[in-house]
């Protein structure tokens, strides 16, 4: 089990029980998903900071980050279809 998850279930939920007054455990919020993005707007003119983004952002989140591209060419952003985003 993750640490957040671990910390969530022990002190998180007890917390949101005794603040909010909850008598049935199954009203607690629940946590289902994390999402981390990060948009990187000099990729288009240096391939090594995609690399490095990608570093970071495994290093940040312990998984290794999906690398999107462009489904359609915006010209205000110089952004052409096929590139990465």
């Amino acid at each position: 089990m993750s640490r957040l998850k671990k910390r969530y279930q022990e002190v998180v939920k007890a917390a949101l029980q005794e603040k909010f007054a909850f008598t049935n455990p199954m009203m607690i919020p629940k946590v289902l998903k994390i999402v981390i993005n990060m948009g990187i707007a000099e990729a288009s003119k240096d391939k090594n900071a995609i690399q490095d983004c990608v570093n970071e952002l495994a290093q940040l989140s312990g998984q290794k980050p999906v690398i999107t591209k462009a489904k359609k060419a915006i010209s205000n952003f110089k952004l052409r279809s096929g590139h990465l985003i």
